[in-house]
């Protein structure tokens, strides 16, 4: 995948905690095309790579702005992001890939919490542009954490944009949108946060009669099964559709590794199961899906796979290498 030298033009501050970075082609080109919610991959000093959603608009192509929350337990992205990147740094970054688009619906309910307004934000100003309906709910601890909050309030309006803030009673435990309990069949809802969030909303939605194919999220940490498996980790095989090769995938390493090393060429990113990059298509048997990418309608689905963390429930998986 090519990669694109880009420059750190702005850094600002955008709540407790979050730093926004705003970048501009090395070359002053404009920066490639992308629709809302989607994401790139940001490679910073030191080797590290990390995926961060563009929370900029889409009809904005003179820059990426991306907002990254600092983490006490930072594996080095957020670390670096807000310690070491500096004003007129250049680095790279990945071509945007989209995950979590906007679907057709007559009104889009969008439901964030902390860090995970960035998608969102790119969400509510692709709507803002198209005059479609739709509302931000945007759930923090409180009022100092609350990012890009002149954008929110300036340009969206409060017509469009509600902030809940823990401290002044507005958990989501007590106060959730409203749209939840008349959601039509036409109304699609999107969901980013934490994870724990994110199934309290999707519940409650379900409740109400959503469907879970309009209930669209993105993780923004992956799930302790990604991190620490499912107590299920048996050796299995796996057949490439294209040649026939079978490999043995032992107990303790993923499909990935045991592919790479054997000069399979493959697309991979986080290698967490969040950003999608290894998404394969299954030709046959039944996947152990550990990521948070797909929904679990597509899980179900079992079309397809990340390779950098699933497994399989069925001795060989068949996949379209």
């Amino acid at each position: 995948m090519a990669l694109l030298p880009v420059i750190v033009d702005a850094m600002s501050r955008q709540g407790a905690g979050n730093m926004a970075l705003e970048l501009v082609s090395a070359d002053g080109a404009p920066l490639p095309a992308f629709e809302a919610g989607a994401h790139v991959d940001l490679h910073l000093p030191g080797g590290l790579v990390r995926q961060y959603s563009i929370a900029s608009t889409p009809a904005d192509l003179t820059r990426y702005v991306l907002c990254v929350r600092r983490q006490a337990a930072s594996r080095g992205g957020s670390a670096c992001v807000h310690e070491r990147l500096r004003v007129g740094d250049t680095l790279t970054i990945s071509a945007p890939r989209n995950l979590f688009a906007l679907q057709p619906g007559a009104h889009h309910v969008l439901v964030a919490g902390g860090i995970g307004v960035t998608p969102l934000l790119a969400m509510a100003q692709q709507l803002y542009a198209r005059r479609a309906s739709f509302e931000l709910h945007y759930y923090t601890r409180s009022r100092s954490e609350v990012a890009f909050e002149r954008l929110l309030q300036e340009r969206l309006g409060p017509q469009h944009v509600q902030v809940h803030c823990g401290d002044e009673g507005r958990h989501a435990r007590q106060h959730l949108p409203a749209a939840l309990q008349a959601g039509e069949a036409d109304h699609q809802l999107y969901l980013c946060g934490p994870a724990a969030f994110m199934e309290h909303i999707a519940a409650a939605a379900r409740v109400h009669g959503w469907a879970a194919e309009r209930i669209h999220s993105e993780a923004f940490a992956p799930p302790a099964a990604i991190v620490q498996g499912d107590g299920d980790d048996a050796g299995f095989e796996v057949e490439l559709a294209s040649s026939g090769q079978v490999f043995a995938i032992p107990p303790g390493r993923t499909i990935a590794a045991v592919l790479q090393e054997a000069g399979v060429a493959l697309s991979l990113s986080c290698e967490m199961g969040m950003c999608g990059a290894c998404l394969t298509d299954v030709v046959d048997g039944i996947p152990d899906h550990r990521d948070s990418v797909q929904s679990a309608q597509e899980k179900r689905s079992n079309r397809q796979m990340t390779l950098c963390c699933s497994r399989s429930h069925s001795a060989r998986l068949v996949l379209a290498l």
